[in-house]
């Protein structure tokens, strides 16, 4: 059976697309959905999320955190030009995607500020394009004082604190995105979650410009996804693998998370400590090697991460449960409210 990006389409009226997060963090909504009877609560809020975890159950977590990824430049013409960090290969040289994406050919030059430059290097795909930056210092420095938080292009709200576009477990700099399933919780409730006996495991995954980009073919098939950075510790794949052969529940905080297990996962369910680079894509039929329950966002109508959802809980099903959560008026997308898919 082709597998259509339509396939994957629902009506979401555009005053349901949060622009601000709500406060405090673990005030929002959550639908909780049960795959073994198709039952759905809608009178959660995310901090009610306690009660449906088991002491033993094993919380995975992405703690990478956001960059200041969106920069401004200037040629020697005084044409303006806009950078979004996608990529990073090394110490200077990394994968940005440009606007306007013809203002920047290989060999010229943009200058951000005093201590920030970038030669362009070669062409990418879509408007990417590979840069090396010169700077003074340190790069996160650098960026630090010039860069702005990278909101996705449906929030057109501006951010009053940076802070709020990061998990309060953010660790290691290096995404273009938030992994925003995260953004519901509050150093509390994670305490309250250790209390109870969750053990709360940490993956990484640099979240990049992927997460935004549509699906443009209409063979879900002939999409390829962006590659993204992950890493599993030693500690981590033992922690997951001890908990798999005991039995215990292994719950993904976001879809991020669910790209890092599945990624660093063998076919008989092992997790690997490991790094490098994944381009995994997970549509309906995919079997999960690893996941047991799934905490999420509501994301975008035909995007990879409803189509990741559907994989997990099948596509009538996610679907059904979209349609009802239109319905309910649930807040949408990033700064929107959450799901407990178990």
């Amino acid at each position: 059976m082709t597998l259509k990006t339509n396939d994957f389409y629902y009506d979401l009226p555009e005053e349901l697309i949060a622009q601000t997060p709500v406060e405090p963090r673990d005030s929002s909504r959550m639908l909780v959905y049960d795959r073994k009877t198709g039952e759905m609560r809608h009178d959660k809020h995310f901090y009610d999320i306690v009660d449906y975890f088991n002491a033993g159950d094993v919380l995975v977590i992405n703690d990478t955190k956001v960059l200041p990824a969106r920069i401004y430049g200037t040629k020697k013409t005084g044409a303006r030009v806009e950078f979004l960090l996608h990529k990073r290969f090394n110490l200077t040289d990394w994968e940005v995607l440009v606007r306007p994406a013809r203002k920047a050919r290989p060999g010229e030059e943009i200058v951000f500020s005093d201590s920030l430059k970038a030669q362009v290097l070669e062409y990418g795909e879509e408007g990417l394009r590979k840069v090396r930056f010169v700077f003074d210092g340190v790069f996160e420095d650098a960026l630090s004082k010039i860069g702005e938080m990278p909101l996705p292009p449906y929030i057109h709200e501006k951010l009053k604190d940076k802070e709020r576009y990061q998990t309060v477990y953010a660790n290691k700099e290096g995404s273009s995105a938030a992994p925003t399933a995260g953004l519901h919780f509050t150093p509390e409730l994670m305490e309250k979650l250790r209390e109870k006996g969750v053990e709360i495991v940490k993956v990484l995954l640099h979240v990049g410009l992927g997460t935004f980009r549509p699906v443009k073919t209409e063979n879900v098939l002939e999409h390829k996804m962006h590659s993204e950075f992950y890493q599993v510790t030693e500690e981590s794949a033992n922690a997951i693998n001890k908990a798999k052969s005991e039995g215990r529940r292994i719950v993904a905080c976001g879809t991020t998370s669910v790209r890092v297990l599945e990624s660093a996962s063998t076919q008989d369910g092992k997790m690997k400590a490991e790094s490098g680079f994944t381009e995994i894509f997970i549509y309906p039929s995919y079997k999960f090697k690893m996941v047991d329950s799934l905490i999420t966002n509501f994301h975008l109508p035909e995007s990879t991460l409803v189509m990741l959802v559907s994989a997990f809980m099948g596509r009538e099903n996610a679907l059904n449960m979209y349609k009802s959560a239109v319905k309910e008026r649930y807040r949408f997308f990033s700064f929107g409210d959450s799901t407990f898919i178990l």
